[in-house]
């Protein structure tokens, strides 16, 4: 109404205007020419006020050419036919093009309504296709819905069973009045519909996929137009299929974890199955000879049992120990608690926990005592020793010898584990450390090496595999030296 009654104003001040800059001139110009020159008056009328407002104005212009630029002068008398005729096709061609305007108009309007809301339906539409969460979609949707259409406050509730349960909700929030009336506590069922409804004081609109209630959408505040209806309507329809997608992704999800953690358990239990029963069955013949009374055993016979009794139980304990380390890792507990410490005494720690298992004779050490102290967490980083001189251990020959080394890179110290066995496929060097898996040799990468690597993960380092230089495997990875920074506050 504003807008029309400007546009009128704006019209009469155009007539105005036109007469008082043509009235000096009128006996000079023909009739015929000022009434095309009262065209524009009523243009300006019907774009900024409408096809009311620049109807009006053709009247008035009309009677303002008829009364000042007609003769007689100064009367409302049209006088001679060819005047009626001028005035008559003056109205006719004003009034058919205030109304071809008006069209033009109105169709530049709602070519511009099409166009903000396609615009308002991508900007909500690309907030679902972003790849989130089900918790993060729901909230994405009521932020979007109060930031395109500015409501008070939006909450969405979601169908779980048979009642429907607030989700999300931003801005003003409902009364608990309104919260019953949408409980599941309340006795009558809450209607679901497609249409938007005025229920306790509140806009509704529902999401449905397939025919199927997702859920509930509450709108507190602000009034929409028709328009806005409809985006709303169809930003609704596609939240309910994003809502449902996400249920389903999350599902697969879901499904896919159980499947993986199916099989890395069928996989820890053909490991560890495999690798406990060979120690215990080594146990077992041996103690068993041990007591047998029937067969005498001599002096060198008892220390040779003895000692694969020890050997054996050492590997059952560093078994027993991954496995353990596996299970704070799968928990996600794992700390590292960095501490400056000697290589030395990292390696001697390890060959200690290797016990009888690891013959003085067949390992070579070359860590120099000058080198400097490297800031890691002790416990876990003689574990990745102790791993790695395990690996090499199993996978030697008899006789191999077993060769442990250190030197500075950069800012860095480098420990690697050599062995003279078989060697790891350039193809394989990179999965070994993957939890149980089977090489076309037939071997395979237990516990040890993943969670050698974890380990080292863990402190930000790195470990790799590549080839001895005289042939085997070597095994290396990477610790930090600690800063002079460290070293003058410590």
């Amino acid at each position: 109404m504003r807008t029309r009654l400007a546009g009128w104003l704006l019209g009469v001040a155009s007539i105005i205007a036109l007469v008082l800059v043509l009235l000096p001139f009128r006996d000079h110009i023909a009739v015929a020419t000022t009434t095309l020159v009262f065209v524009i008056p009523v243009i300006i009328s019907v774009v900024r006020g409408g096809l009311v407002a620049g109807l009006i104005n053709t009247l008035i212009s009309a009677l303002l050419l008829d009364f000042f630029f007609i003769q007689p002068y100064g009367t409302l008398t049209v006088g001679s036919t060819q005047n009626w005729v001028g005035l008559g096709v003056y109205l006719v061609v004003v009034t058919l093009v205030a109304r071809v305007v008006a069209n033009l108009d109105e169709v530049s309007a709602k070519a511009n309504r099409d166009a903000e809301s396609m615009r308002r339906i991508y900007e909500l539409s690309e907030r679902l296709v972003e790849g989130q969460t089900v918790d993060e979609l729901l909230s994405a949707i009521v932020h979007a819905v109060q930031s395109v259409f500015g409501f008070d406050g939006v909450s969405l509730f979601v169908l779980q069973g048979n009642s429907l349960q607030m989700a999300a909700s931003v801005g003003t929030a409902l009364t608990e009045s309104e919260l019953r009336h949408f409980s599941s506590r309340n006795a009558e069922p809450t209607s679901v519909s497609t249409v938007i409804g005025t229920d306790t004081g509140l806009r509704t609109v529902a999401l449905a996929s397939s025919g199927r209630p997702i859920g509930l959408l509450t709108l507190k505040g602000s009034q929409i137009s028709d328009a806005d209806h409809n985006v709303l309507i169809t930003f609704t329809n596609d939240a309910a299929l994003a809502i449902e997608r996400a249920h389903l992704h999350e599902q697969a999800r879901r499904t896919a974890f159980l499947e993986e953690v199916d099989r890395l358990r069928q996989a820890l239990l053909g490991a560890v199955s495999h690798d406990l029963r060979t120690p215990l069955a080594t146990i077992k013949v041996a103690s068993s000879t041990l007591v047998d009374a029937t067969h005498p055993l001599t002096s060198s016979d008892v220390v040779e049992l003895s000692e694969l009794i020890e050997i054996e139980a050492d590997r059952l304990t560093r078994l027993v120990s991954n496995l353990l380390d596996m299970t704070r890792i799968e928990a996600g507990v794992l700390e590292v608690h960095r501490e400056e410490t000697f290589v030395s005494v990292l390696v001697t720690e390890a060959m200690s926990i290797m016990g009888q298992s690891m013959k003085r004779d067949r390992i070579s050490i070359r860590v120099s005592e000058g080198l400097p102290e490297v800031s890691i967490d002790p416990l876990l980083m003689v574990q990745v020793v102790v791993n790695l001189l395990d690996n090499a251990l199993r996978h030697s020959p008899e006789l191999g010898i077993i060769t442990i080394e250190a030197k500075v890179d950069d800012d860095h110290v480098v420990l690697s584990v050599c062995d003279e066995g078989p060697g790891v496929a350039p193809e394989d060097r990179e999965t070994i450390f993957n939890r149980f898996v089977k090489f076309d040799t037939g071997g395979r990468a237990g516990l040890g090496l993943t969670i050698a690597k974890t380990f080292v993960d863990a402190h930000g380092e790195s470990i790799w595999c590549s080839e001895a230089p005289g042939g085997g495997a070597l095994f290396a990875f990477t610790m930090a030296v600690v800063s002079p920074v460290m070293t003058a506050a410590r």
